[in-house]
């Protein structure tokens, strides 16, 4: 077994995706603390290509097939036993997205290693790896050991900053035949169908008045209207708000929904789910308004306040306008 730190890397139509820088950096100070290589799994077709995004890692380790270009759960899934079976590594991090949920389980079966869910830390320590996992919204912080000589950790996005996994070069290329499964798999990919254009794109917007469950009533959304207008911003929301069709899907920040960049981000009545941060948690400046002062958006806003949001907007609103 070698002391390798593997990290499965996502794409989709040609770019690589910012949850695996994050693994890229972390796993670069976990390969320090090993002893061993940080090792990028790059599967898809023309990997030359994209591996010249991954300079962070030592090396990359490519099953480059025209049938993995698009993410098909079981041709990926075939792709990363044929890896891992291959060279063993101590450690292969995953993201907990849509696309590592559907990978990660299965190869922990196939490959018969552990499997820990939820992460947004890992250590080694004495040797061993120390997963810490959020769960119940990270309300409840759970350490684990991973026992055994390999494992597999699937990890939140926005857990660790994706600059430190940026890294222009070329690393050299180990490639590993496809495996034959792939040419013939029972599931197979159609296309990929987008959300259509809104009447605000908030990602274009530099001040987001963003609205999640506290806000009680779609009535209230009329409060949070007047804010942004006050405040020369758009109004967007969490996954809860967009299922209750309070507010188009559009608006929706997150992982399911889109990523955001503003100067000022407004929170209210938003606790803070992974899913969340993971689209706002780049904005330069957060501030949250929430009466729970344990909610987890405390943890990533710049100020916050825990006082009730109907109380605050309107008052903010007349200070504004």
């Amino acid at each position: 077994m070698s002391q390798d730190i593997f990290v499965v890397v996502e794409h989709q139509r040609g770019s690589i995706d910012d949850v695996s820088f994050e693994l890229l950096g972390k796993g670069r100070a976990l390969a320090g603390d090993t002893g061993g290589a940080l090792v990028a799994v790059l599967l898809g077709s023309d990997t030359a290509t994209k591996a010249s995004a991954l300079g962070a890692a030592d090396r990359v380790v490519a099953v480059d097939d025209q049938g993995l270009e698009d993410f098909n759960p079981e041709a990926w899934l075939a792709a990363l036993e044929a890896v891992l079976e291959a060279h063993s590594p101590r450690l292969t991090l995953m993201a907990y997205t849509s696309t590592g949920m559907d990978l990660s389980s299965a190869l922990s079966i196939r490959c018969g290693l552990p499997l820990v869910s939820y992460a947004n830390d890992v250590a080694i320590e004495d040797g061993a790896v120390v997963v810490t996992s959020q769960m119940y919204g990270g309300k409840i912080l759970a350490e684990s050991v991973l026992e055994g000589e390999s494992g597999l950790v699937s990890v939140l996005a926005g857990s660790w900053p994706a600059d430190a996994g940026r890294k222009e070069g070329a690393p050299p290329i180990d490639s590993i035949a496809a495996p034959a499964s792939i040419s013939d798999p029972q599931v197979r990919f159609v296309s990929l169908i987008e959300p259509e254009g809104g009447d605000v794109d908030i990602t274009q917007h530099d001040v987001l008045v963003s609205v999640g469950r506290g806000i009680q009533s779609k009535d209230n959304i009329e409060l949070v209207e007047g804010l942004a207008k006050a405040m020369g911003g758009a109004v967007s929301a969490s996954r809860p708000i967009i299922d209750n069709k309070w507010l188009p899907k559009t608006r929706q920040v997150g992982k399911s929904g889109l990523k955001v960049k503003a100067r000022v981000y407004l929170a209210l009545g938003i606790s803070g789910a992974p899913e969340h941060i993971e689209g706002m948690k780049d904005s330069e400046l957060i501030i949250a308004i929430n009466t729970d002062e344990t909610a987890p958006i405390f943890e990533y806003a710049h100020y916050g306040v825990t006082e009730d949001l109907l109380d605050i907007v309107p008052l903010l609103t007349e200070r504004l306008s």
